[in-house]
């Protein structure tokens, strides 16, 4: 053979995945190739539109008598983008053929069908401005006003706008611009900070979700450039560009099928038919982007990208970020509206209360005069003050209703996507993060998660003989070593580059393919460029979970002998044979003593926690080959009457940290269990090395199961096994399936991992489907909720942790939330109804509003993980009370708190300090804000009474306190005309702080309280009671006082 055939084998055999099929094809094309030349006569185009492209004479990888063109060097041929995107749209395979078929299209784009376009920039650039890009259009994002206009779409705010509208006016007719727009400016700008705080938080969040699902579509495809595999991002893919597709892949893009074996495409996406298409070189050569792949594998060139696909035409632009709404928002749905109803009523009455003891004239101005005095009252007048009080009470239920708590879940959310991203946690699903929070059980593969997938073969069986020596080329007979070298060399996936700047081989493949490849070449000796010279590829059977085996069928050059080679799970393979080799390459018959023999050795090995695979060979007659169709086209692989080649163990270590997580996982109240397709004695033997399985659990029944088992237990029996079960051997697909369905009917909480296009099922009927990120498919990760970036069950556990911070992250907002809302309304209504007076003015309501709503949102959201969360009990989101026990009594502590102290403060304040009335009104609301900031500590621990641990970890919630407390003083201090305040001196400061700061030693003291879930309906009824007692008796005195003061 020439050298440059020579040199085009070497590129076909880096280029493809499966070298023992590719090598077959590339054969014929190379012997035509010598005898002829690529056509590159102009293209007939169908429009006037037409680029110039490159010469095809490109170069081929390690020739040297060829150099690879400029990329300003332009080709006799030119292409119509159009033409290409029309022909492959619409599977025009005459059309097709007149550009001369393939190669006819690869030869008109400027590239070399083995090594792919040149790997420089200026290609590519210059490709992507003539092609254009594969990015598909997207919706433009909301833009900030839309957000304003958003948060302006509340009724409350808008009739607040309303009723500023007519004090402004009446006011200033009253007491003239000067003095008279104060009132209203002041709530006209209350309003309007609301607004603005609160498009601009969530503008935050829609930024973040979007750049998380950006990341999200981010999908990871391999190509050829300049003869060599790369990994790009979709978005980088070129018109010109080979891609290599395997199962589970997404097509990229349009494109042309160019080489592969048994290529099944899922097409439903696009078409919405379920049944896969078989793509050929000559009926059906043409793929879509947005669609799968099912089977095979094989190589694409790529003709259209982006808007110019089949999937691109079809997409509508996508809306930005996460659509969906998760339990917990429905959760905090219902309570926004049951709190909703009992602050309407409150309000109303409230309403009621101030409109009759005003117009009974039970209310005095600030000068002590009686505000209502019949017809002596100027109509203006009441007007006015009936504006204030209908704002002031509009104002109060803005404070008492909680609308905008749903959103605090998708603020939590937003604020964890990157921190579990740097944990190599991706969250595709919004709810999937607090699922994860409530999951009792993970069904976890092994390879790959539990272990480091850096596989290694440390032993070595031939026959019953285990062969020490290495290499051990020197101790085995010459011909049981060649046929070795044919089964590891010719039945992989995995291929072999010429290193670029290091001494070793680079091996590409599954870490399976390239430990048994390394074990090859270093202790077989094989030589695998010779022998995909000497040998032709007839057919491939590729692996498959069910059967754990692949093969392969090739013929040999020099005497033409057919071999089925077959490489695969140990204990299967031997099934298959009837006879074996010996070390010095002597066949004898595998009876039943040698056959139990091996079985031990196998099994012994599988228990020191080694990957058996085995090999095994027979040669066969032209008369004795099966065929799956009436063409003769897939020859069928002998299963039957093969000679065992030997067993090979593979080590593969358990990650680092593996036991400590699995012990978190247990203190967590989480059972794990390990689905494998192992034996089950190596995988009883990976469990308890990672200690899923600790030395107790071994001695019980059941613990450890086979799937077949499993799989034949009635429905009643599965059910009763389920609960015991931490282990389950020689697994499928449908095993695992089966497995979560039991869990879940069970009332488990499931997540289960998956990474091939097999396990998209398990992943859909998972509660939490992960998705491996490294080996897993593009098909796999489409149909998971989070998908694990670096394959490691460290950090799915992490990602539980996370799941149950969202969710206690959420219980310590609604806690405070609660706690300024109670005391808010109450304060405001007890004294309006007993007093005759409202201590906090609609300004200073929407002030606290703003700093309830918005800035309490965003610190609890940016609250991290604490190591208790995982010390305690999963908990179940769909049936637990989102307000617990533990929340009550602290909501009822501080509230009575706050109400109490307040109140006193309100009637008694100007006694005490010896102040004025105006004095004292701002320093009881001056000490109302600073409690709501002291119980901001608070509600970080609904337990722990040391509620400043790990608070320097918090500096968004540090930063927010700051903003409140400046911002505090200035309202205080400087804009006393619009806040209704005055200044105040540094005792009168220190007095409202001293004050609010006792929330603290209340709060530490209330902690040590223990209450349980029984409770729950007793604090319950205590609050209700409280609150009705209180509500009756006010109105009752009003009623009295308005009535005394009628006589």
């Amino acid at each position: 053979m020439s050298t440059i055939a020579r040199q085009r084998w070497r590129v076909w055999y880096r280029a493809i995945y499966a070298s023992r099929a590719m090598g077959s094809l590339i054969a014929s094309k190379t012997k035509s190739n010598n005898h002829s030349q690529l056509d590159t006569s102009p293209l007939r185009s169908s429009t006037t539109a037409t680029f110039e492209v490159y010469s095809p004479n490109i170069s081929h990888p390690g020739s040297g008598s060829h150099e690879s063109p400029s990329p300003n060097t332009l080709a006799p041929t030119v292409v119509d983008p159009q033409t290409l995107v029309s022909v492959v749209k619409n599977k025009d395979v005459v059309a097709l053929g007149q550009l001369g078929g393939v190669e006819g299209v690869a030869a008109s784009l400027g590239i070399d069908s083995l090594a792919g376009i040149p790997d420089n920039d200026q290609d590519i650039k210059t490709r992507r401005e003539r092609f254009g890009s594969n990015a598909h259009p997207k919706k433009t994002p909301k833009g900030f006003l839309c957000f304003v206009v958003d948060a302006l779409n509340d009724s409350c705010l808008l009739i607040l706008l309303a009723l500023a509208g007519v004090e402004l006016g009446l006011e200033i007719k009253e007491h003239g611009v000067r003095k008279g727009w104060y009132d209203g400016c002041g709530i006209f700008i209350a309003v309007l900070l609301v607004v603005f705080c609160t498009a601009l938080r969530d503008f935050g969040l829609e930024i973040q979700l979007l750049e998380g699902s950006e990341i999200r579509k981010d999908i990871q495809i391999e190509v050829i450039r300049g003869g060599r595999p790369k990994q790009i991002s979709i978005c980088d893919v070129v018109v010109g560009d080979i891609v290599l597709l395997k199962i589970g892949d997404q097509v990229p893009a349009d494109g042309l099928f160019l080489h592969g074996f048994s290529l099944q495409v899922d097409e439903s996406s696009l078409t919405g038919e379920s049944d896969h298409i078989r793509i050929d070189s000559t009926e059906h050569p043409f793929l879509f982007s947005g669609s799968n792949v099912a089977d095979g594998f094989g190589m694409m060139l790529v003709t259209a990208v982006g808007i110019n696909t089949e999937w691109g035409s079809l997409m509508c632009p996508s809306s930005c970020g996460f659509v969906d709404r998760t339990p917990l928002q429905n959760g905090l749905d219902k309570l926004a509206s049951s709190v909703a109803k009992v602050s309407s009523i409150a309000a109303l009455l409230f309403l009621l209360v101030m409109l009759i003891r005003y117009f009974t004239g039970s209310t005095k101005d600030e000068k002590g005069n009686v505000e209502f005095n019949g017809s002596k009252t100027d109509i203006q007048d009441v007007l006015i003050r009936v504006v204030q009080i209908v704002a002031v009470v509009v104002c109060t239920l803005v404070v008492a209703v909680p609308k905008r708590l749903p959103l605090a879940v998708r603020l939590t959310l937003a604020y964890f996507m990157k921190r579990m991203m740097a944990d190599h946690a991706l969250m595709r699903n919004l709810s999937a993060c607090e699922t994860m929070g409530s999951v009792t059980t993970i069904c976890t593969d092994k390879t790959g998660t539990l272990t480091l997938n850096q596989m290694k073969v440390i032993q070595f069986w031939l026959g019953q003989e285990h062969i020490k020596s290495k290499p051990c080329i020197n101790v085995i007979g010459r011909n049981v070593c060649e046929l070795f070298r044919q089964g590891v060399g010719l039945n992989t996936t995995g291929n072999i580059y010429e290193p670029v700047s290091v001494s070793e081989l680079e091996l590409t493949g599954s870490p399976t393919e390239k430990a048994i490849l390394s074990w090859g070449i270093e202790d077989l000796g094989m030589d695998l460029e010779k022998m995909k010279t000497d040998f032709e590829v007839l057919h491939i059977e590729a692996f498959n979970s069910e059967k754990k085996r692949s093969g392969v069928l090739v013929r040999k050059n020099a005497d033409s002998t057919i071999h089925v080679h077959w490489k695969g799970a140990a204990e299967m393979v031997l099934e298959m044979c009837s006879r074996y080799h010996e070390r010095d390459g002597t066949i004898e018959f595998l009876h039943e003593g040698a056959r139990s023999e091996i079985k031990k050795i196998i099994e012994g090995m599988a228990a020191s926690s080694l990957r058996c695979i085995a090999f095994a060979y027979r040669q066969i007659s032209e008369e004795e080959m099966e065929y799956n169709d009436d063409n003769k086209a897939q020859p069928r692989l002998k299963e039957s009457g093969l000679t065992l080649l030997g067993v090979v163990g593979l080590k593969d270590p358990c990650r680092p940290g593996l036991r400590d997580a699995v012990q978190h996982c247990k203190s967590a109240g989480v059972t794990i269990t390990m689905i494998t397709g192992d034996n089950i004695f190596r995988a009883k033997a990976i469990a308890a090395e990672c200690g899923i399985l600790g030395p107790q659990d071994q001695q019980i029944d059941g613990v450890v199961i086979d799937a077949g088992d499993f799989r034949n237990c009635t429905d009643d029996q599965r059910m009763k096994k389920i609960e015991s079960i931490r282990v389950m051997a020689r697994s499928s697909q449908y095993d695992k399936l089966l497995m979560v369905r039991c869990l879940k009917q069970n009332g488990h909480v499931v997540a289960a991992t998956g990474d091939g296009i097999n396990d998209t099922c398990v992943l859909r009927e998972a509660n939490a489907g992960l998705s491996m990120g490294i080996k897993g498919t593009e098909v796999a990760k489409q149909c998971s909720d989070i998908v694990i970036l670096d394959d490691n069950f460290t950090s799915i556990v992490k990602a539980v942790r996370w799941g149950r911070c969202v969710y206690n992250n959420i219980q310590k907002f609604v806690q405070f939330q609660l706690t300024v809302n109670v005391s808010a309304l109450a304060i405001n209504f007890i004294a309006a109804v007993s007093l005759g007076e409202v201590p906090f003015t609609a300004v200073q309501l929407l002030w606290v509003n703003l700093i309830m709503d918005v800035f309490g949102a965003m610190a609890f959201a940016s609250e991290r993980p604490i190591d208790e969360l995982m010390y305690s009990p999963p908990l179940p989101v769909q049936t637990a009370q989102l307000i617990t026990s533990i929340m009550w009594r602290n909501i009822l502590a501080q509230s009575v708190f706050q109400i109490a102290v307040l109140l006193f403060l309100q009637v008694n304040g100007e006694s005490i300090f010896h102040v004025s009335k105006v004095v004292n009104s701002t320093m009881v609301f001056n000490t109302f804000v600073f409690c709501q900031v002291f119980n901001m500590f608070n509600s970080r621990y609904m337990e722990k009474q040391n509620v400043f641990v790990g608070i320097h970890k918090n500096q968004l919630l540090m930063g927010i306190v700051g903003i409140t407390i400046v911002l505090q003083v200035v309202m205080v201090e400087f804009l006393n005309k619009l806040a209704n305040t005055t200044s105040l001196s540094g005792l009168q400061w220190l007095a409202c702080i001293g004050i609010a700061v006792l929330t603290l030693p209340i709060g530490w003291f209330v902690k040590s309280i223990p209450v349980s879930d029984k409770c729950l309906g007793k604090l319950k009824e205590a609050v209700i009671t409280s609150i009705m007692g209180v509500i009756v008796s006010a109105i009752a005195y009003a009623l009295f006082n308005a009535h005394k003061n009628h006589h």
